[in-house]
């Protein structure tokens, strides 16, 4: 027996609940499907404890529902999850839990999609069936670690940044930060800030910029160019934070702006790091590690430093080629859209995704508001009915 519906939603984070707050707007059935046991569980159960919203509230508000007024302007990790929870609520949204997607095809005989998922709690193998499919399993679907030479031996203890909560165990530790991304950055000013003793690779030149600046970058982007915008940012960054090169981080040739389109590389939105690193609290190591012996971690530079902990701030892998069958029009093999942004959301037969333009929450929540505007136009009002069994 299959359960059938108009919509099917893989992935219940803040993409999929968002896009089922639209369609619940158009009074459009759907059925979400989440391998987890909770809603949003990135946030929720592998972010670290003192993360903020980098951005102000108003670009990361859901569609239909913004925050409360009370919220301050960045909001922290705990009243975000209770935001979305309210979110949840006030729609309505009961996602089917540890469901994991097994196999996802169309049919074209039937023009419908079918998909295959494991209910982890029972074991068995359900079947679903819906005309339209909306891939929101997000950007940061599996945990990626690098393979390294030795990195079985390493002594201590070694983790992904979705372990990490805070630096509360790793007081007067040598830990060593892999990735310098915005989470490698924040992570080795937690760990500082608990008394440990971090030090992060940094091998290729990133900007830093402040919330401030990006809050008036996005006002002065409805008057001006983008192009002015990148400029005024990069002179204000370089009189606020001047030249890092001497702490081991160089100065990129392009702007921030240019940086993220052209190679996904966001800006790194400073809260403190900087500070810690211009102090030497923060240790900046600009090599790649070449191999890891017990303790010992080596660099291609031909230097070694020994550490009693590693966490890896390497990013995630999707996880969408491994079950989607049918959706490469739509998709490339890393999971993301083949089309670039704005026109990346849409496939064919009835195929969205909503969450992988990498524009944060401001990209997702305009991808669900479109598929849901998508969707309705294509449902007449009559049809808009609630779920069948097939």
């Amino acid at each position: 027996m299959q359960e059938a519906t108009k919509v099917i939603i893989i992935g219940a984070g803040t993409s999929g609940i968002a896009t089922a707050g639209c369609l619940t707007k158009q009074s459009i059935p759907y059925i979400m499907l989440e391998r987890e046991d909770c809603f949003a569980s990135l946030w929720q159960k592998y972010t670290y404890d003192r993360l903020h919203l980098h951005l102000r509230k108003q670009v990361c508000e859901l569609p239909h529902l913004p925050f409360p007024k009370s919220y301050p302007h960045y909001v922290p990790r705990k009243q975000f999850i209770d935001y979305l929870g309210n979110y949840v609520n006030h729609f309505e949204i009961k996602p089917l839990y540890q469901r994991a997607v097994e196999l996802v095809e169309y049919d074209g005989w039937k023009g419908i999609w079918r998909v295959k998922a494991q209910n982890r709690r029972s074991g068995e193998l359900e079947e679903y069936a819906g005309k339209y499919l909306v891939v929101a399993s997000g950007e940061t679907a599996e945990p990626r670690l690098p393979q390294i030479q030795g990195l079985e031996s390493f002594n201590g203890k070694v983790i992904h940044s979705t372990a990490y909560k805070n630096g509360n165990e790793f007081k007067n530790k040598h830990v060593l930060v892999v990735g310098s991304g915005n989470s490698g950055m924040e992570i080795a000013l937690d760990l500082s800030n608990f008394g440990a003793k971090p030090s992060i690779i940094v091998r290729s030149p990133v900007h830093f910029l402040s919330r401030d600046m990006m809050y008036y970058a996005s006002l002065m982007l409805n008057y001006l160019s983008l192009s002015t915008v990148e400029k005024v940012l990069v002179m204000v960054s370089k009189v606020v934070y001047g030249d890092l090169s001497e702490y081991g981080i160089p100065y990129p040739s392009e702007g921030p702006f240019t940086m993220k389109m052209k190679y996904a590389k966001f800006p790194i939105i400073d809260v403190g790091t900087v500070k810690k690193i211009k102090s030497r609290e923060i240790q900046v190591l600009p090599a790649e590690i070449k191999s890891i012996r017990g303790n010992e971690v080596l660099f291609q530079d031909g230097k070694s430093y020994t550490f009693d902990s590693i966490v890896f701030c390497t990013g995630f892998k999707r996880s969408t080629q491994k079950w989607l069958k049918g959706g490469d029009d739509l998709l490339n093999e890393d999971g993301f859209p083949k089309n670039s942004f704005p026109n990346h959301w849409k496939g064919r037969n009835g195929l969205y995704c909503v969450g992988l333009s990498r524009r944060g929450f401001f990209g997702a929540n305009m991808d669900a508001q479109l598929v849901a505007n998508d969707i309705a136009s294509l449902i007449p009002q009559e049809e808009r009915e609630g779920i069948c069994v097939m």
